[in-house]
């Protein structure tokens, strides 16, 4: 079978593909079927939530030694793996020309975003209550992350695969000593606990939170160092990448566990999920012009420090007008689309066009007629709101984000300047909060 795939020049999966996504489709029906979420969290949710119990009167202890300037130095720290940090960053080692790195990188936080996320709302054990406890929320994005489960810490869990991997690169493809080993290794390690330290004394997470983030970051952490330059031969030469990158994606959102409680944490994970699509099919489209080990690197001649700063102006005001762009585009295009289709969509309050009504509904149901609507009667006759449930149909928005985007932005842009993959994956993380495409509540 492979022999005939590679034949036909990726036209079908290998062996080994089909194996991995049966794989993943069997775990999918084995969850369901067996009722695995609930069975794990009602082994591990009472005693998480005792440790967090317990362990509330020492955080309370513990912010008593509190003032502004360290409120402001944790809540500066906690943007090190947040959202915005990461729309920053990724797209800054693109342009510097470290490709490798930016789209190992960035195939390694959808990774810990997936696996730790998945933990959380698997576990559903709560975050140190509050009050007792004082909770710093400086920023919109650690609202959301407050509304979140507590173990593990995805904040501590992201940053020991972000240090490490990123000391791992350093060490492996530049000139070091012993000293420089020790420096790193050190900064790496200052960072962790800091950021760690950070989580508790805003009132975030729970000692327990904190350790196991650290100690699943450190598990995957190993696990990608032993596999990242057999998925990046995979990712830059590899059969059938796209088809089989797009159908893991799909499979990977159902076999997200359900939370015992609406949390943003699937958000995240349909954005991030969508990333790492972008990156892998813009690295296939132009690995051998932009992305190969041949691209000059910064600092060198043929990219000095202003053609790189260059890009910089560039590349953020367009990724900011893209995304803002596109999320407005997507809050227009989907009702239009809806309506005209006579899909029984509605959102509750991201997209105002899909409000429905009692007079609404009524059209609706007058309406009734042609071939979807015939398609979409063999299903309960309900409306499907885009903000809370997606889990038993395939998710219509990261289809859009996963294959019509790239197509649509691969070539928006002069590829010396910017790299297609900063589009894909800003237009993705907007649309997708946008439209909330979120599995909080199951369809009947």
């Amino acid at each position: 079978m492979e022999a005939v795939a590679v034949a036909a020049g990726g036209a079908g999966l290998t062996k080994w593909q089909a194996a991995a996504l049966s794989a993943v489709a069997g775990w999918v029906w084995a969850a369901s079927f067996f009722d695995l979420t609930r069975r794990s969290r009602a082994l591990v949710q009472p005693w998480v939530t005792r440790r967090v119990l317990a362990e509330t009167p020492s955080i309370v202890r513990f912010q008593k030694v509190h003032h502004k300037l360290l409120d402001n130095f944790f809540s500066v720290l906690s943007c090190v793996v947040s959202v915005p940090f990461y729309t920053g960053f990724l797209p800054l080692l693109f342009w510097s020309g470290h490709s490798k790195l930016a789209r190992q990188m960035t195939l390694l936080m959808a990774f810990c975003d997936y696996l730790g996320n998945s933990v959380k709302d698997a576990v559903s054990a709560p975050r140190p209550s509050s009050p007792p406890v004082r909770r710093v929320t400086a920023t919109e994005d650690e609202k959301e992350n407050a509304m979140e489960y507590g173990l593990p810490s995805s904040h501590a869990l992201n940053t020991v695969c972000l240090m490490g991997y990123l000391l791992h690169y350093v060490l492996t493809y530049g000139p070091h000593d012993n000293v420089m080993v020790a420096t790193g290794l050190s900064i790496a390690f200052l960072l962790v606990m800091s950021v760690g330290v950070g989580r508790i004394y805003l009132g975030m997470h729970s000692l327990i939170d904190v350790i196991a983030g650290i100690c699943f970051g450190v598990i995957i952490l190993e696990f990608w160092l032993a596999v990242h330059n057999h998925v990046d031969a995979f990712v830059v030469s590899g059969q059938n990448v796209t088809t089989f990158w797009a159908s893991l994606s799909l499979l990977l959102c159902f076999a997200y566990p359900k939370p015992e409680f609406p949390t943003p944490s699937f958000e995240y994970h349909t954005a991030f999920n969508g990333v790492a699509f972008g990156i892998v099919y813009g690295i296939q489209q132009t690995y051998f012009h932009f992305h190969n080990p041949d691209v000059p690197l910064i600092f060198s001649p043929q990219l000095p420090l202003i053609a790189f700063v260059g890009r910089v102006l560039i590349g953020i005001p367009t990724i900011l007008v893209v995304k803002f762009c596109s999320k407005a585009l997507s809050k227009w295009l989907l009702p239009v689309m809806c309506n005209t289709l006579g899909i029984p969509i509605v959102s509750t309050c991201y997209v105002p066009a899909l409000k429905a009504s009692e007079k609404s509904k009524d059209k609706s149901d007058a309406k009734q007629g042609g071939y979807l609507q015939k398609v979409f009667s063999l299903f309960p006759q309900k409306a499907y709101d885009v903000d809370t449930g997606i889990r038993q149909r395939p998710p219509r928005t990261l289809k859009l984000h996963c294959k019509e985007m790239p197509f649509l932005f691969l070539h928006c842009i002069d590829a010396g300047s910017l790299y297609p993959f900063h589009f894909h994956a800003h237009v993705i993380i907007c649309q997708t909060k946008s439209l909330r495409s979120t599995p909080y509540e199951e369809t009947d």
